[in-house]
């Protein structure tokens, strides 16, 4: 097959008129920052999820930094999976917590509940659960035995059904490479009203929002116009979703419906001609990563080949106990050895059929050069001999 001239990106955001039309509606409208657009996000997204309220940030790693702040989580111990973003490690930090990284489960990766009871503290005040490749976490086993605070990362998991309900508060991100992109940002989901109204002043250093102001003034006077007063009493942030980000979300939005549906083509085709080559990742209905694993001494080497042939791939994650500011020096025997298999294939609605079939192609041909005929996960066989992986 031939090599392509230009480099398949492993993710990539796909847009058109429409988000070009809605961009120009609000250029045009003269609400640049937060008004209209953002506050019929909020609405529109509060029920996608299944949530009564929704707050938009500029950013999922903001919002849950906000969430720390309005549960005066500070501190403390905060329990998160090894296997995730360095988000989810650093925003304890940023709150004076400790962050207590524990281990993962073989297999979806997301958070260990046996891990998690086992390194659980007296000042454990919160726990963050990452929908790994948007997998849901398993936060129905984690509550049979700890009763605190959970904040769902549904950064991956936007949207697979149930997600964003399982914890006290939940996040999303809209970065440019997940499923609903618009460059940057991110929204805050609860149940809770109480963590809500502290949530929105704190999105904007304490002030309400001019165009709720607006809507205020109409209200009182029957006039255009809007309040201009305003009271600030509680600490707040600089951290509000724009309307020219939430102008592309609810586009976005609109097509997320069948960009899922592709992806989920994707990650079935990949699923039906590499399965006796790579071990397949856990079924997702957002496939946000295409998390293959493979022979861990072949890892690099199938990156480097598939670059060589003009195929961006990742590995989606290096595990947070390896990185020196949030180093951890106890066992984490599933993430140590599973990580090292860890590659992430092409998977985005840009992608056509022939990007497709490219993929797989030179996948087999490495498996064919390298002389793999298959394998499983943990035991790989070279020219017909059996190899076990450490």
């Amino acid at each position: 097959m031939k090599i392509r001239d230009t480099m398949l990106p492993v993710l990539r955001p796909v847009g058109g008129e429409e988000e070009l039309n809605s961009l120009r509606e609000s250029i045009e409208s003269g609400w640049w920052g937060k008004g209209p657009k953002v506050a019929e996000f909020e609405k529109k997204f509060a029920e996608l999820v299944g949530a009564k309220y929704a707050v938009a940030v500029n950013s999922a790693t903001t919002g849950q930094d906000l969430v720390f702040k309005a549960m005066g989580i500070k501190d403390c111990d905060v329990i998160n999976p090894t296997m995730s973003f360095i988000t989810t490690a650093v925003v304890p930090l940023w709150n004076n917590c400790t962050s207590n990284i524990v281990d993962v489960l073989d297999d979806t990766l997301c958070i260990d509940p046996e891990d998690v009871k086992r390194n659980l503290k007296s000042n454990t005040n919160a726990l963050i659960a990452v929908n790994l490749a948007g997998i849901p976490a398993p936060m129905n086993e984690i509550r049979q035995f700890y009763d605190g605070f959970i904040l769902e990362d549904c950064a991956h998991s936007c949207y697979t059904p149930g997600a964003g309900l399982g914890g006290d508060a939940a996040v999303w991100s809209f970065q440019a490479v997940k499923t609903m992109p618009c460059g940057d940002g991110g929204m805050i989901t609860t149940n809770s009203k109480e963590l809500y109204e502290k949530l929105v002043p704190m999105t904007w250093l304490g002030i309400t929002s001019t165009y709720s102001r607006v809507k205020k003034g109409d209200e009182l006077t029957g006039k255009p116009g809007y309040s201009w007063d305003y009271e600030i009493d509680v600490l707040g942030y600089k951290c509000y979703m724009i309307d020219l980000q939430a102008a592309i979300c609810l586009e976005q939005m609109k097509k997320l419906p069948k960009h899922l549906e592709w992806r989920r083509y994707i990650q079935k085709r990949y699923n039906e001609e590499l399965s006796e080559l790579i071990r397949i990742p856990e079924h997702s209905e957002t496939v946000q990563h295409y998390a293959a694993r493979v022979p861990s001494m072949e890892r690099d080497n199938l990156i480097d080949y598939l670059s060589d042939k003009k195929i961006h791939t990742s590995v989606h994650y290096k595990p947070l106990h390896n990185h020196s500011i949030v180093k951890q020096y106890r066992d984490y025997p599933v993430a140590n050895r599973e990580w090292k298999k860890l590659v992430s294939l092409p998977c985005h609605p840009g992608m056509t059929e022939e990007d497709i079939e490219y993929v797989i192609y030179w996948i087999k041909e490495f498996y064919g050069e390298r002389g793999i005929s298959s394998y499983d996960g943990k035991k790989v066989i070279y020219h017909g001999v059996t190899v076990v992986e450490d």
